[in-house]
């Protein structure tokens, strides 16, 4: 046995006679009367106590503490109730990855798990209740995909909970529990009518980038910082070295993702939309701290900013007051009820732009390999894994080559 039960109704006393013999105590029939106690794998006591006629179960209760100590298994009780809400705040506090990624996985958590699963003690969690969770976020969150996105968050965050000692298995991993689906995972490009379409429905200062999303496939964090010294009216290229980037105390100046400094074709027309666009809306100079809120500022004289002029733009206010009523007018998503917020949408993201551009560039026959650099990819088989089904077949470039064939002059006649 890992411990032993301790009776508080009962002591033991050395008789008269010399026999121990056992006496009430001044605790007999009032409050619980049998503390079970072992001493866990930190060398310190740890109990848990029972009312009257429950010895067994006292005795069960340290035989599963003893049987999950064998197995290593066993989870401190004192950890086991600290909260789902108080673990993942210090995970949270703890994630060193790259800050846009940490700022992603926060939203999800704080958004969509811990007001449903924030108050409840680790050690308590069952496979229903992450079942019951998932059944809550079908009703708030539509797209399959980004629920499969929540889900994988607070499995990683139960999972370091297990590896902590603070409950013996991750409730995410029961055959009982199935996760989202992952969704089809085939990008779908816009046409270029819904791109133009779009492009009209935008506040006049802002279609430009339309231009640079769907004709450079810059991201819009790029878009939003592109300086005017980045663009190259006569050698035709774009430097993407700079974005304006959403952190949680700020916006800042920051490298593009993954530090992938590159440069992008600047073909012709959109050349003339942006000088367009200049003569329009002249440049402004915009300062802003250099990759955190406490960085050296940096100034560049930015294409793009707010409707105001008075600052850079930011991204949550530009989706929402600027391109989701821009995708309303384009028929993209619908209208929303008076007193209600848009619709989700973030597959109708600028980030439709890219995968545009990217179906441009392969149906035109370029390079797998030139198109990531384009992009800021860091791999090329990345590149190839998401937009493979957009390249042209084999069957078909054949027919191409065929009916090329029988178009020429000395062709026979069909």
């Amino acid at each position: 046995m890992a411990g032993h039960i301790q009776d508080r109704w009962y002591k033991t006393e050395v008789g008269i006679n010399g026999k121990p013999r056992r006496v009430r105590t001044d605790r007999y029939g009032t409050g619980l009367r049998y503390r079970a106690r072992y001493i866990g794998p930190d060398g310190t006591e740890k109990s848990k106590s029972f009312r009257d006629g429950q010895k067994r179960l006292a005795d069960q209760w340290l035989a599963h503490i003893e049987a999950d100590m064998s197995r290593g298994q066993y989870v401190d009780p004192t950890a086991s109730r600290v909260t789902f809400r108080q673990y993942a705040e210090k995970w949270l506090s703890t994630q060193t990855t790259e800050m846009t990624t940490r700022e992603s996985v926060e939203s999800a958590i704080r958004g969509h798990a811990i007001p449903y699963l924030g108050p409840r003690p680790l050690g308590s969690f069952k496979p229903e209740h992450i079942r019951d969770w998932l059944s809550k976020l079908e009703q708030a969150v539509p797209a399959s995909s980004y629920r499969r996105v929540i889900y994988n968050n607070v499995s990683t965050v139960l999972n370091a909970a297990v590896d902590d000692g603070h409950l013996s298995k991750n409730p995410c991993h029961a055959q009982s529990v199935r996760p989202p689906a992952a969704g089809s995972g085939r990008v779908v490009p816009w046409t270029s009518e819904r791109v133009f379409a779009v492009r009209a429905a935008l506040p006049e200062q802002y279609r430009a980038m339309v231009d640079l999303g769907g004709g450079c496939g810059l991201r819009q964090g790029e878009i939003f910082g592109l300086p005017v010294d980045a663009i190259g009216f006569d050698s035709g290229w774009l430097h993407i070295a700079n974005q304006v980037k959403v952190t949680r105390d700020g916006l800042v100046f920051a490298p593009p993702k993954r530090n992938k400094i590159r440069d992008v074709p600047l073909p012709d027309r959109l050349a003339h939309v942006l000088t367009q666009h200049m003569e329009a809306f002249p440049p402004v100079d915009i300062t802003l701290p250099w990759l955190r809120v406490d960085g050296p500022p940096v100034t560049k004289r930015l294409l793009f900013t707010r409707l105001d002029g008075a600052g850079a733009v930011r991204r949550s206010d530009f989706n929402d007051r600027a391109w989701k009523p821009a995708l309303v007018a384009a028929g993209v998503i619908p209208r929303p009820k008076p007193g209600e917020r848009h619709q989700a949408a973030r597959e109708h993201g600028m980030h439709a732009l890219r995968h545009f551009y990217a179906s441009v560039l392969l149906d035109a026959g370029e390079n797998v390999k030139v198109l990531s650099n384009y992009l800021g990819h860091n791999d090329p088989g990345f590149t190839l894994r998401v937009y493979t089904h957009l390249m042209p077949s084999s069957d078909a470039r054949a027919r191409k080559a065929v009916d090329a064939l029988y178009a020429a002059p000395t062709s026979p006649s069909p």
